[in-house]
């Protein structure tokens, strides 16, 4: 279902009339497309604190290569003089502030002396990344400082405005952020603000063989598996690492057959029909794979909301046994079997709503909360014994079927209450969950990212 509300604020009166009645103000936003792949405008990069990330620059420089066009991100080191222009009297795309070296409470006066000058001259649809130092346990002053950054970073996400993102990356080597810096610095990343990333350094044989030969396509030669891919979510994140040179396999409910078998003939891929809550649905995935696999995506998934006190066990029980307990049993299977490759990805769906809690869905956020567990718990082990690397995306409101069948009042509440006052699109999902499956985003492990434009419900 369109969005209105948005269209119309993109309109003179809409503006003048939102303005006066302090309404939000959505702007519409640049997501990635084959005719607008690029952020348009230059690379600031700033540092705070002393020193600064070792080989940072050589990074940002190899990471934008492939985006050397007339429209394409350049690097910059030093800041508009006068706060309104950079890279060559442009509006700067995007702003990197290394603040890696930020280790008491003094050096962050440095944090605000970078930005403050040049803020109001990021474009609209623009990036700030602030790079931060994992907290060191030994130091509690650095810990303090590196911590403040946080709140500084999800208070700046829902001040800045005009579609503009703001991320916090926690790294030590700039040499294992390029993928997801590439990510964030682009406009895949549109709906994703407000967010802190872990970006560790990986082990050596943590990324399968060979590194992409093509960076527009950097899944050739891999294959996926998608849950619950006929529709919505799931079809956009199948098509999405399709377009990223995935060989995909399509799996969902028999029930869904039609549907399945034209996307998987669309994006030449293969459909396996099945319920994954079968007792061998594990066994099953295992024998439709016999080459392996290399990305396993988790994004089936059902709501049976009532109140607690109006909920039957079956309703409780049918939602966590496909949200949770399935996709307990079938990544089980997969490992044990040696079905994921070493260098393979785990990509599972949380919520929002696992996170934060919300009325009427106890069944659907208890699920969604245990994906978030599930997480944390299996990617040390997962990347210890098997070289796989286990991740989550939660997304918030996003413009599905199942939201436009919402009731118009709580729909608008749902699309306006984030830092982007606005609903978000599959392919911003899809987007978020091709970076992590990403041959080069071995160093992002144990992360949930929300995908909820900042949602103002839960961090």
């Amino acid at each position: 279902m369109a969005d209105r509300y948005l269209s119309f604020t993109g309109t003179a009166p809409g503006r003048f009339l939102t303005r006066r009645l302090g309404l939000p103000q959505p702007a519409a936003l640049h997501r990635w497309s084959a005719g607008r792949p690029l952020l348009e405008g230059g690379l600031l990069h700033l540092t705070a604190g002393r020193p600064g990330l070792d080989g940072l620059a050589g990074v940002l420089a190899r990471t934008m290569a492939h985006a050397q066009t007339a429209d394409g991100l350049l690097v910059d080191s030093a800041p508009p003089a006068d706060g309104s222009s950079g890279s060559g009297g442009d509006r700067p795309a995007a702003v990197v502030l290394d603040a890696t070296g930020v280790a008491d409470v003094d050096a962050l006066a440095e944090v605000h002396a970078a930005l403050h000058p040049v803020l109001r001259s990021v474009a609209d649809s623009g990036r700030v990344v602030v790079l931060g130092a994992p907290l060191d346990p030994a130091d509690h002053r650095q810990a303090a400082a590196q911590q403040a950054l946080e709140g500084f970073v999800r208070s700046l996400g829902k001040e800045i405005g005009r579609g503009r993102t703001v991320t916090l990356l926690r790294l030590t080597d700039a040499g294992t952020a390029e993928s997801t810096l590439r990510f964030f610095l682009s406009p895949r990343s549109a709906y994703v603000s407000g967010q802190v990333v872990e970006v560790t350094a990986p082990r050596p044989d943590d990324s399968p063989a060979g590194a992409p030969t093509d960076p527009d396509r950097p899944l050739t030669g891999r294959t996926a598996l998608v849950t619950g891919a006929a529709r919505g979510i799931g079809a956009a994140v199948a098509e999405t690492l399709a377009r990223d040179g995935a060989r995909v396999v399509c799996l969902d409910v028999p029930a869904a057959g039609a549907g399945l078998d034209a996307l998987a003939a669309r994006l030449g891929g293969l459909a396996l029909p099945l319920d994954i809550t079968a007792a061998d649905a594990g066994a099953r995935m295992v024998a439709a794979l016999p080459d392996g696999l290399d990305v396993l995506v988790h994004n089936a998934g059902i709501t049976r909301d009532r109140r607690l006190v109006n909920m039957t066990a079956e309703r409780w029980s049918s939602v966590l046994d496909v949200n949770l307990a399935s996709v307990l049993r079938t990544t089980d299977a997969l490992l044990d079997a040696g079905t994921l490759r070493p260098g393979g990805r785990i990509v599972a769906t949380a919520s929002i709503a696992g996170i934060a809690g919300n009325a009427g869905q106890t069944n659907y956020a208890a699920s969604k909360a245990g994906i978030v567990g599930l997480v944390r718990a299996l990617a040390p082990g997962a990347l210890a014994e098997h070289g796989v690397t286990v991740n989550a995306v939660a997304p918030g409101f996003i413009e599905t079927k199942m939201t436009a069948a919402v009731p118009l009042f709580i729909r608008e509440a749902g699309r306006r209450m984030n830092s982007l006052a606005q609903g978000g699109l599959p392919v911003d999902v899809a987007e978020t969950t091709a970076w992590l499956a990403h041959p080069g985003s071995g160093a992002v492990n144990g992360q949930v990212v929300r995908v909820c434009g900042q949602s103002l419900l839960g961090a």
